[in-house]
This record gives structure tokens, C-alpha cells and sequence, in this order.
């Protein structure tokens, strides 16, 4: 094998010459040539091992490893320091500097480039089994052939460092595993553009539905290091070949800082301009050549890629610089789900993004600077502003980590899904807001990351997947919580019978849909009204990037209900359409402009009656603008649509032509429609909303209170309130009678069953064709209606309807 080997030469099957990162780049050069990857060369191991050996530095760093102990972080440090010294001064035959030379003389020619980005390749590497993420150096902006020499020793030299000792150590790897290959490549002057990663699955739950980008401005390096919050981006997966857009959702990143060449050719840090970290440093087009550039390089490589990609600000091309196999959701169990379940509420610390689903706990410590390491105990959480490499000796012995900055890509959130241990990232006011000692419990488990004061109670609950029965009455879920659907979305389920849009709206969005139709005219009156200037201001605080507001609510309404759509691909998920309560549109921000007084609200101006009125018609069109853009642009087409609270038929038809007028059409492009059944006059009149709609979905909640005559919110009637008493189970067995005989399907979404056993064996009896369940109860009730199945049911001739709402 010779010392230097062209990209163009290398596939994977060189990876114990060249290391992971650069068989993995000569592999995408030769096999994904329509995907650009940057020229280079690599020194290869075989150099590393031969320099080693030659010069006697092998015996000499064996003998110092020999009497190490990587858990003296003492020791560590000063051992480590030694090898690195002995390298870095130690000179290259004269063979190999020729050889060197020569190759860096032929890049600068074919890349028309002064300078090259010189990254260390260990044969261990970028594996399936291991990342060895950040561990070894990587040098930019490196020009001139003296410097180039110098940077090949330094990366040699990296295997040494602190960090990749102990992280070898800990995986058990030995000397003999023990090589390093250097990439020389032309360089990309990302400094003047935008860089980042692309994971082809979620990093978090591991849903490949998706996938998810980071960017930000400048070199990559401060995006991994976790010091600059990117630009994040989730892309359909499914759609992408099939001519939708299906960027499903858009996170605007801080992106303070970036990384750039100075004018001496040096790197430095500066700061982003305020107009440049309101914008997106990528726009959708360059977002979609990414994620299909990703999904092309996964089904080479038959497995969830991790990747990463840099944009030259000069010739304005993107580039793919690295490609290695996502190790943490391959290396889990996929028969044991297992779900931390928060028992106890506390006073909340400080909140950021979750990595992981795990809840942590343990005595806070405090450390600003690496060189505190020595001070912390296992077992306590890491508080810290950031993380890098050298931080990893004490991250593997810590019950859970909280850091201030950085991204869901960053070395933090790479390491911690690595070992497996809750991770809050983008904690502001972590280090002054909580104090060194202080017992704290992280919760990574609801969908945000949470930091509580004191150890709160929690369990662990684990299913063994396999042993899991199927039913033929099919087993929905309950889900409104968007940042919650692809963790969810991994308990087995046949789709989503109730996603609601409340969640959604108020918690994302906030503002009353007609504040936003009439923001001009209330900017117009908010110059002599102090209250709607106080509207005004909150609107633009939410807004930041909209100047056509009522686009702000149809595209973040889209991007959640399609979130959720995404992770439950490509099973029904059933949307209900708003139905928020007069009282309860008027808490929105400008509500108290638009919304009446009612007397009582449970059983006034909501659901249906609302879409079709002259005085709200103009705001439904937004829902359905929304729920359009997910089907027809993105592709999400397992959408579905339900009608909350349609007192008649009448009414009913009212809604599907007001529908149709905004875009959504029953059964075009596969749309179904469904009403939900909660008041008496729908069990009533069945017969008629069958001929109106697609199928029916029990809403038990409202169902009950009406046909008790009850305010299920009054605790003076409390005690009557109950579904399984027997007018509710009357109408609930004629509604699934007629809705069978008229070839319609019918689920229930309310509460009871998820509540109460004996009422989803009723259901069952009665033959319902799907329950949907709050994502707790999923499991057992699972269990449940498969033994009521096997013990009471007879086996079909024809199976019922293929999916319920």
C-alpha cells in the first residue's frame, strides 16, 4: 500500500488503510458521483504506522500508556501531553515528506485553491459501532507546505489527546486498533457561506420518517462544538421524490457567531449581523438538495446516515464533506420500549431542547472551564455552558448533563445520545440559575427539556415488543403535543384517531386568527388604543419573519399537524379541526376583540358552527389553508379531517361546501372526512351523517354530558358524570350498529376507554372498529382488547374496516 492514495482510489473496503471518514468520502466519490464531494488525498495508515515505528516513537508511547490509568484524570493529562510532544517534534522520513509534497502540489492545481482542511481519519472511526465524534483534530485554512507538514503531525498527534484515550479505554479498544489516516481536501470556503449536519432519521427517537438538518453561518466547527445555535430543519422523507417540498418544519437559530478566515489567513470568531440571524442561512431549495442528497447516500449504505455538508460562499455550491453511519439508534434494542414516566411536579429550574427520553437526576455541579474537570464526582449532573471533546472524561460518569448553548448537533447532544444519558442543551441561565449541590432532576421524557429542583419521583415502564399481539380491532392514538409524535409514534399503534389542533394553535401560534386577517387595521387603530398597541407588540414579538401575518398561522399550524403526520406514516392520523370554546379563543392574543360573551360556552359558538358563519368563515379558511399546504405541498396525504360538534345534517353539509371552497374536497387526493359523534342528535340521526361523511369517531366526553343532561366541569354534578352509565353505552352501541349497516367506519376518541377497561371491552363487543387511546394506556390496552378478542369474539368472514378515527 503506499503512503498517499487519491480520494478517486479509496472505497469503504480500504477503511483499515485509510480510516472511516476517508473511505467513507472515496466511496462517495466513486459510487454518488453526481454528489459533490471535495477533491483530496489521504496519508494513510500505513505512513502513520511506519513513522511510529521508524522513529521508535511506538515503543515509546506504548510504555507510557503501559503505566496510565485513564481514570486519573491527573495522570491523564500529563501522560497524554507527552505523547503528543514526542510526535509533534519528531520529523518525517524524508520519503514520506516527499511524497507529501508532491500530492498537496497536484491538489492546489486540480482546486485552483491556495488552501486545504486537513482531518485526521482513524481506522476505528465513523464505524458502525463507533462515532468517535469530535475526538481527533481537524485543521482549516491550512496553506503552504510547511504548515500542511505540521498539521499532518498534529492529527497524528490526536490520537493522544485526553479525550481519545479514555473514550478508547472505555470501548475496550486496544493499541493494536490503533491507527490514524490524514485527509488532505480542497477547502470550502463555508466561511463565506453556511454549513451543518444531516442525520437521514430523528436523532432523538430515531423515527426515519424524516430528516433532520442543522445550518448556520461560517465553518461548521462552532455548531459541533455546540457554541452557536443553528438554523434546524425536518424534511418528509417519503415525499421527497415525488415533486412535493416537504421542509415540514423550520426552527429560526440565535446563530450569534461564526467562524470565518481572517484577512492573514488565520481563523477567527465574529459576530453574525442582526438582519443574517433573522434570516435562514439556507433556502428551501438548497434544504431539499440536501435531504435528497441524504436519502440517496442511505440507500447506498443500507442504514440512517450521519452527515456533513458545507456551502462554498464562492462558487455558491454545496458539498457533502463527511458520511458516517448514525451508531446510537442502531445499537439499541428494537424489541424493548422503554418509557420514563415524571411521577412527581417540582419547581422548574430552566427549560431548553431534550436530547434522549430519559429522566436523570443527581447533586448539580457547576463547571465554567475544562480545566475543573478534576472536581467532579459520578453520579452528578454537568451543568456547563458548553461541551467539547475534552470534556469527556466526566461526561460518561454524569447522571445527566445541562448545557446553555448548542444545537441538537452539537458535541453535548452527539455524546449524550451516545451514552445514553438525558441531555438538556440551550439551557440559558443554567450556570447563574441553578448552584453546585444542589439535588436537581432533568426531564427529557415530555417533550422539553426540563431542569426541577430536588429528586422527583419517577419510573421506568419497559414492554417487550415482540410479545405483543395484533388486534382486529384497531389501536389508535390520542396526540396534540407535536414535539411529543416521534417518540410516541415508536409504541406500536395503527395511526392517530385524534390529533388536535388546540395544542397547536394556542401554544405555538397564540393570537386569535382574526387579529392576524386584520393586523393592518389594528396597527391602523393601535396608534390612539393603548389595548390593541399591546396586541400589536405581542403579535410582532410571535411573528419575527412574517410580514404577511395570517401566513404565520397557516404555515405553523401546517408544520405541526404535518410533525405529527410524519412520525405516524403511513397510517391514518385524523385531524379535528378546531374546537376551541368562545371563552377560550378569547385568551388568545386578540381574542377579547372578536370572541362574545357566552353564558355558557361547553354548549355554545364551537366546533362546526363557527367554520361556515359569516363572522369566523374568513378564519377557518386559514385551517384549511393549513391542512391543504401538509396534504397537497408536502405530501403528507395519510391526513385526514374531522368535524367537532355538528349538531345536523344541515350543518354538516354547511362545513363540506364551505371546505371544498378552500381547497379541501372530500376524497380528492385520497381525502376522507369524518364527523365526530358527541351529541345525541348524531347517534339520532346517524343514518343522515353517514350519507354526509366518511365515518364516524365517538367523542365520549361531550357525548356523556349531553345525554346526562351535565356541565361535565361542575363539581356539583361531578359525581353523576360517568360514561359507562347505560344511556351513554345505549347510544354508543346504536351509533356503531348504523354506522356498520351503512358501510361506515367508526372509531371513538374519548376518554372512556383509555380510562376504564370494562368500557373498551364493551366497544369491542359491540364492534368497534378502532379505539384511540392516550399514548400511556396504549399498551395494556392493547393486551386487553386481544384477550376480549380471543376469548368472546367469533372469527370473522370479512374483517371489518380497515382503519377507524
Amino acid at each position: 500500500m503506499k503512503d498517499v492514495l487519491w480520494l478517486d482510489e479509496i472505497k469503504c473496503s480500504d477503511v483499515h488503510s485509510v480510516g472511516g471518514k476517508a473511505a467513507s468520502l472515496g466511496e462517495l466519490r466513486w459510487a454518488l458521483p453526481e454528489i459533490p464531494v471535495p477533491d483530496g488525498f489521504v496519508i494513510t495508515a500505513e505512513a502513520y504506522r511506519a513513522f511510529m515505528n521508524e522513529t521508535g516513537l511506538a515503543r515509546r508511547v506504548h510504555a507510557l500508556l503501559q503505566e496510565l490509568d485513564p481514570h486519573d484524570l491527573s495522570a491523564l493529562a500529563k501522560q497524554g501531553q507527552k505523547m503528543r510532544e514526542l510526535i509533534t517534534q519528531t520529523a518525517f522520513s524524508s520519503e514520506l515528506e516527499t511524497e507529501i509534497r508532491a500530492a498537496y502540489r497536484v491538489l492546489l492545481q486540480r482546486s485552483e485553491s491556495l488552501s486545504v482542511a486537513v482531518r485526521s481519519s482513524a481506522t476505528t472511526e465513523d464505524s458502525q459501532e463507533n462515532s468517535f465524534a469530535g475526538q481527533h483534530d481537524t485543521f482549516l485554512n491550512v496553506q503552504g507546505e510547511e504548515q500542511l507538514l505540521e498539521s499532518v503531525k498534529r492529527c497524528f498527534a490526536s490520537l493522544f489527546t485526553d479525550r481519545a484515550i479514555s473514550y478508547r479505554y472505555d470501548r475496550g479498544l486496544t493499541e493494536e486498533d490503533l491507527a490514524l489516516a490524514v485527509v488532505v481536501q480542497q477547502m470550502v470556503r463555508s466561511d463565506l457561506a453556511s454549513s451543518g449536519v444531516l442525520f437521514t432519521l430523528d436523532p432523538e427517537s430515531g423515527l426515519t420518517n424524516v430528516l433532520y438538518l442543522t445550518a448556520a453561518y461560517g465553518f461548521g466547527e462552532l455548531v459541533v462544538q455546540g457554541r452557536v445555535n443553528p438554523d434546524q430543519f425536518y424534511i418528509f422523507k417519503a415525499a421527497l421524490s415525488d415533486g412535493y417540498r416537504p421542509i415540514i418544519e423550520r426552527r429560526l437559530g440565535s446563530k450569534e457567531i461564526k467562524l470565518v478566515c481572517d484577512g492573514e489567513d488565520r481563523l477567527k470568531e465574529v459576530p453574525v449581523r442582526a438582519a443574517e440571524q433573522r434570516a435562514f442561512s439556507l433556502s428551501d431549495d438548497e434544504v431539499l438538495q440536501l435531504a435528497r442528497w441524504g436519502v440517496r447516500i442511505e440507500e447506498h449504505y443500507g442504514r440512517p446516515m450521519d452527515i456533513e455538508w458545507a456551502k462554498d460562499g464562492l462558487s455558491g455550491r454545496l458539498f457533502i464533506v463527511q458520511a458516517r453511519p448514525e451508531t446510537v439508534h442502531r445499537a439499541q434494542g428494537l424489541h424493548i420500549l422503554e418509557s420514563y414516566v415524571l411521577e412527581q411536579r417540582g419547581e422548574l429550574a430552566v427549560r431548553g431542547e431534550p436530547v434522549g427520553s430519559k429522566i436523570g437526576q443527581g447533586k448539580a455541579h457547576i463547571i465554567q472551564n475544562v480545566r475543573e474537570i478534576k472536581t467532579f464526582q459520578p453520579g452528578e449532573v454537568l451543568v456547563t455552558q458548553m461541551t467539547d471533546p475534552d470534556w469527556e472524561p466526566i461526561m460518561k460518569i454524569a447522571s445527566a448533563i445541562v448545557t446553555e448553548r448548542g444545537g441538537r448537533t452539537c458535541h453535548a447532544a452527539i455524546i449524550s445520545r451516545e451514552l445514553g444519558i438525558p441531555c438538556v442543551i440551550g439551557a440559558e441561565g443554567a450556570t447563574q440559575k441553578i448552584k453546585t449541590g444542589q439535588e436537581i432532576t432533568v426531564d427529557c421524557s415530555q417533550g422539553a427539556g426540563q431542569v426541577f429542583r430536588g429528586k422527583l419521583r419517577y419510573r421506568v415502564d419497559k414492554i417487550n415488543l415482540e410479545s405483543l399481539p395484533r388486534t382486529r380491532t384497531q389501536i389508535m392514538m390520542n396526540v396534540g403535543i407535536p414535539e411529543m409524535a416521534f417518540a410516541q409514534a415508536q409504541i406500536p399503534n395503527d395511526g392517530v384517531g385524534l390529533a388536535r389542533e388546540e395544542f397547536i394553535i394556542s401554544s405555538h401560534i397564540g393570537i386569535h386568527p382574526k387579529a392576524l386577517l386584520e393586523y393592518e387595521h389594528l396597527k391602523a387603530r393601535a396608534a390612539h388604543d393603548p389595548q390593541v398597541a399591546q396586541i400589536i407588540k405581542q403579535i410582532d414579538e410571535r411573528t419575527v419573519g412574517y410580514p404577511d401575518k395570517a401566513q404565520f398561522f397557516v404555515e405553523v399550524l401546517a408544520s405541526g399537524v404535518a410533525v405529527i403526520a410524519a412520525a405516524f406514516w403511513p397510517n391514518d392520523v385524523i385531524v379535528r379541526l378546531s374546537d376551541f370554546k368562545s371563552n377560550e379563543y378569547a385568551s388568545l392574543i386578540g381574542g377579547v376583540l372578536y370572541e362574545p360573551t357566552e353564558s355558557n360556552p361547553m354548549i355554545g359558538w364551537r366546533g362546526a358552527s363557527r367554520y361556515y358563519d359569516p363572522k369566523y368563515r374568513e378564519a377557518f379558511e386559514l385551517e384549511c389553508r393549513a391542512l391543504k399546504k401538509a396534504r397537497d405541498e408536502w405530501g403528507l396525504t395519510n391526513i385526514k379531517v374531522m368535524i367537532p360538534f355538528c349538531r345536523t345534517p344541515e350543518e354538516g353539509k354547511n362545513v363540506i361546501k364551505t371546505m371544498a371552497e378552500f381547497g379541501l374536497r372530500p376524497h380528492e387526493n385520497g381525502l376522507e372526512v369524518y364527523v365526530m359523534c358527541e351529541i345525541p342528535s348524531n347517534v339520532i340521526l346517524a343514518e343522515e351523517f353517514a350519507e354526509i361523511f366518511d365515518g364516524f369517531s365517538i367523542g365520549s366526553n361531550d357525548l356523556t354530558q349531553l345525554a346526562l343532561g351535565l356541565d361535565r366541569d361542575s363539581e356539583l354534578v361531578a359525581h353523576i358524570y360517568d360514561e359507562r352509565n347505560e344511556a351513554v353505552k345505549r347510544l354508543v352501541k346504536h351509533v356503531i350498529t348504523v354506522a356498520h349497516r351503512k358501510g361506515r367506519k367508526i372509531g371513538i376518541c374519548g376518554q372512556a376507554p383509555s380510562d376504564f377497561p370494562e368500557f373498551a371491552e364493551f366497544l369491542v363487543e359491540c364492534g368497534i372498529d378502532s379505539l384511540s387511546l392516550n399514548p400511556d394506556t396504549v399498551i395494556k390496552t392493547r393486551l386487553l382488547v386481544a384477550e376480549k378478542e380471543r376469548t368472546s369474539l367469533p372469527t370473522p368472514t370479512v374483517l371489518a374496516v380497515a382503519a377507524g378515527c
